[in-house]
C-alpha cells in the first residue's frame, strides 16, 4: 500500500528537485525512495518502474514550460511571439536543468507526456502561422525552431559558452535573429512538389 499522504505527484516533485539538484543521471528509485521517507520497494505503488518516473518529470517539464509559454504568447505575434517561446524554453532550462534534460528523454506518444508534448507542437505551429507558412514548410520551420532552441540551451547548460567572449546572451539574441531571418526567407520560398512525376530524376 502506498504510505499515508504520500502521492505520485510528490514522488515525482521529489525526482525533479534532485534532477535540479544533481542532474538527471542522479534520478534514481532508491534516492527518490530516501528523500520521501519510503522503502525503494514502496515506490512501485505510485510509479512503475524508472523509464515510467522519468515519462512523469518529463511531463511535468514539459506542461511546467508549456504554461510559461502560452503566458508569454498571449497578445503577440511575429519576431516578438518567436523569441517569447525560444526564451521560455530557455528560462526554463537555465533554472531548472534537470527537469528540462528529461524532456529529451524518449516519449510514447500514449504516455503521460504525450498530451503535453502535442501541446507544445501547437505552440509552436501558433508561432509559426505569424510567418504565413505553407502546411508543408510548417513541419521544416517546427524541427528548425527546435533544433536552434535545444541546441543551444543544452550546450549553455554543458558550459560550452562560459570561457569565451561574447556572452551566452548577445548570442542567444543573435540566434533568435537569425531565426527569424529563416523563417522569413522560409515562407518566401516556393512550396515543395509532392508529384512523384516533379520529382523524379530526368533520365
Amino acid at each position: 500500500m502506498p504510505r499515508r499522504g504520500l502521492s505520485t505527484d510528490q514522488v515525482v516533485q521529489a525526482a525533479a528537485e534532485l534532477a535540479d539538484a544533481e542532474g538527471l543521471a542522479a534520478v534514481s528509485l532508491s534516492e527518490v525512495a530516501r528523500r520521501t521517507g519510503v522503502r525503494t520497494a514502496s515506490t512501485y505503488s505510485h510509479v512503475a518502474g524508472l523509464d515510467d518516473l522519468l515519462a512523469r518529470l518529463a511531463a511535468l517539464a514539459l506542461t511546467e514550460i508549456a504554461d510559461r509559454a502560452a503566458a508569454a504568447l498571449a497578445g503577440v505575434a511575429g519576431r516578438e511571439a518567436l523569441a517569447a517561446l525560444c526564451d521560455a524554453y530557455r528560462d526554463y532550462g537555465l533554472a531548472h536543468p534537470g527537469r528540462y534534460a528529461a524532456t529529451r528523454h524518449p516519449l510514447a506518444p500514449d504516455g503521460p507526456a504525450g498530451a503535453a508534448a502535442r501541446r507544445h507542437a501547437d505552440l509552436t505551429r501558433a508561432v509559426l502561422r505569424g510567418y504565413g507558412l505553407e502546411e508543408q514548410a510548417q513541419v521544416h520551420a517546427v524541427r528548425l525552431v527546435g533544433s536552434v532552441v535545444h541546441g543551444f540551451v543544452t550546450l549553455e547548460l554543458a558550459g560550452a559558452f562560459a570561457h569565451s567572449q561574447p556572452s551566452s546572451e548577445r548570442s542567444w539574441r543573435h540566434a533568435v535573429e537569425v531565426l527569424d531571418d529563416a523563417l522569413r526567407r522560409l515562407s518566401t520560398a516556393a512550396p515543395e512538389s509532392t508529384d512523384p512525376e516533379t520529382t523524379r530524376s530526368t533520365p
